[in-house]
C-alpha cells in the first residue's frame, strides 16, 4: 500500500522514514520560520497528500524537538479526502524563540486505519467494570 505526496513548491521535500520500523514519516520545513518563546505558527511544507480511504494522516511531534526545545504540535489530523497543503502547527513551550531552517525536520506524518461507524442515541449505557473513573483513576495513588 502507498499513499501519494504532490511537491507544491520546489523547497518541499518527500517525507522520509528514519529506520525500518519507523511508524511515522518525516515533514520537513519547506520555508524559514521562527516560532516565538511560549507561541504557536504555521509551517508550511510544500506538501499535498493523497491517503487511502478508511485512514487518515495524523502530524505528530518528533521527540527530539520536544525533548530538546519544548516543541509540540497542534491539529494534527488530515482527512483522506484533503487535498489542500499539509500545514505543521507547531507550538513553543519554552522561554527562548525557536528558529526553522529550510528543510528542517519539524514533525512527524502517521497514517493511523479509522473505524467510522453509525451514531447511536442511547438512553443508558452498559455497566463497565472501569465505570466512569477518568483522568488518572485507574493508576497508583
Amino acid at each position: 500500500m502507498s499513499f501519494k505526496v504532490l511537491l507544491t513548491n520546489s523547497k518541499a521535500k518527500v517525507p522520509t522514514r528514519g529506520s525500518a520500523l519507523s511508524a511515522g514519516y518525516d515533514l520537513y520545513s519547506s520555508a524559514s520560520a521562527v516560532i516565538l518563546a511560549r507561541g504557536r505558527g504555521v509551517v508550511p511544507t510544500g506538501l499535498k497528500i493523497s491517503i487511502p480511504e478508511g485512514t487518515y494522516a495524523r502530524v505528530a511531534p518528533r521527540s527530539g524537538l520536544a525533548v530538546k526545545h519544548g516543541i509540540d504540535t497542534g491539529a494534527g489530523v488530515v482527512d483522506a479526502d484533503y487535498r489542500g497543503e499539509v500545514g505543521v502547527v507547531l507550538f513553543n513551550n519554552s522561554d527562548e524563540d525557536f528558529v526553522i531552517e529550510e528543510g528542517d525536520r519539524i514533525a512527524q506524518l502517521i497514517i493511523e486505519k479509522i473505524w467510522t461507524g453509525d451514531v447511536e442515541v442511547a438512553t443508558e449505557l452498559e455497566s463497565s467494570e472501569r465505570g466512569s473513573g477518568g483522568f488518572g483513576s485507574t493508576g497508583r495513588k
